[in-house]
């Protein structure tokens, strides 16, 4: 439990704990623009959330634990690379092979949580691992702005030691699980399509801000994401071992987490951005005071994340994480009922923060859960198709947040507050909606 929860949690820092870093980053590098220096988050989302879902399926094919350790050397090694890049196009290079190694880690370290404890504890480690997702994404902003009060390169370096450490325990302690000899090679054309339609989906999400929702080439990347992503069902629907298999969406309970974990994700990530830049550039706050004034979202995710388990066994999945995404809209109104551009952060920002430390703690451990409702030998492939809508829903939030706040303004702010309402609204629909006619 402690191996695959630390390298679950080391890989999904990662795509968080930059976000504070970019100016420190930028200053190292003069001469670099904005733009460029975005890359360093933009190649990370693009490629993590494109790899997920072959990764996943090429690690229940070739072995869960020899992908997980060989993502865990690569992302190991790139972050290595990353704290000694000596230009910027070597540190989006470093981050592009990291998310790499992130997508090998994270769908394959829950995919090994199922064959290494007795099916009576599947509730507590799963609801522990996906508790550690919450607690990483709430905490990459604070630790991201302690790190770079030393330097930018300490939030790449701190990688290698638990990099090291978990290879190694991870070797003598991971079991191997793979499908038996003679199982159906993965499909290249559908793994093919699904890369191409993800990558340009979200390539498309990450420019659309810049370039401007109807410049030619945003509309021509979302034309040929959609292209892609037709030739991936078509073959989803006709080959004989897709990298997508159609069964996994055939029981309710996993259609709806993953819808709801794209239209919460997209809501999580206008929080996670949304907060740290208000208290910067409206109330001024340096960025180490900001980030630590986000604390206390990830201490509340903790203490109902490690109370997942036991919350799913008495009231089962759909009722705590209705209640997280609601919490999360609940935030959302507070904030735009309360901040103000006169700083109150104890009456404004925290209980606010509070809320979404709840978000984070009920509402991913019971979505991830639904991975177990799956057949063992398409857990894996089932978590990557989750952290997929993750990912892309990120992004979309990312790229909403950007476009509804030019210019540093409590009018922008509210805006994207509202649609990180309607997006809490609408994920505790879609759970409602798809919920389970009858509860086992």
């Amino acid at each position: 439990m402690a191996v695959l929860g630390a390298v679950a949690f080391m890989a999904q820092l990662d795509f968080f704990v930059v976000n504070v870093a970019l100016d420190g980053i930028g200053q190292s590098f003069p001469g670099t623009s904005v733009a460029s220096v975005s890359w360093i988050l933009s190649a990370y989302a693009i490629v993590f959330a494109a790899v997920l879902v072959p990764a996943g399926r090429i690690a229940d094919h070739w072995g869960r634990k020899k992908m997980l350790l060989s993502g865990v050397a690569l992302f190991t090694l790139t972050s290595a690379v990353a704290a000694a890049a000596p230009s910027l196009g070597v540190l989006v290079g470093a981050r592009a092979l990291q998310a790499v190694g992130a997508a090998m880690i994270v769908p394959t370290s829950l995919g090994l949580l199922y064959p290494s404890f007795p099916e009576r504890q599947h509730t507590l480690v799963v609801g522990l691992w996906a508790g550690v997702g919450a607690i990483a994404a709430s905490a990459g902003p604070p630790v991201g702005g302690l790190l770079v009060t030393l330097d930018w390169r300490w939030i790449f370096l701190i990688n290698v030691p638990v990099g090291i450490a978990t290879l190694v325990a991870g070797a003598l302690l991971l079991p191997e699980v793979r499908q038996p000899r003679g199982a159906a090679v993965p499909d290249a054309p559908s793994a093919l399509a699904l890369l191409l339609a993800v990558s340009l989906l979200v390539l498309a999400t990450v420019q659309g801000p810049g370039w401007g929702w109807t410049d030619l080439r945003t509309v021509a990347l979302f034309a040929a994401a959609a292209l892609a992503a037709a030739a991936t069902v078509e073959r989803t629907l006709r080959a004989k071992a897709p990298v997508i298999e159609k069964q996994l969406f055939a029981g309710r309970q996993f259609t709806a987490a993953t819808a709801a974990l794209f239209l919460f994700s997209a809501g999580f990530a206008i929080v996670l951005l949304s907060t740290a830049l208000f208290m910067q550039e409206v109330w001024h706050f340096s960025p180490l005071r900001a980030s630590v004034s986000i604390a206390p979202a990830p201490l509340t995710s903790i203490a109902f994340a490690m109370n997942a388990g036991p919350i799913q066994h008495r009231l089962g999945r759909t009722a705590p994480a209705v209640t997280g995404t609601l919490a999360m809209a609940l935030a959302a109104g507070y904030w735009i009922a309360s901040v103000h551009t006169t700083p109150d952060y104890w009456g404004g920002m925290f209980p606010g923060l509070i809320l979404v430390g709840l978000a984070g703690g009920l509402t991913q451990a019971p979505l991830f859960a639904a991975a177990g409702t799956l057949a063992p030998e398409r857990a894996t492939t089932g978590s990557a198709v989750l952290n997929m809508s993750r990912q892309i829903g990120s992004a979309v939030g990312v790229a909403l947040l950007v476009a509804l706040t030019p210019q540093a303004t409590t009018t922008g702010f509210d805006h994207a507050w509202s649609v990180q309402a309607g997006a809490g609204i609408a994920a505790a629909g879609a759970l409602l909606a798809l919920r389970p006619r009858h509860t086992p």
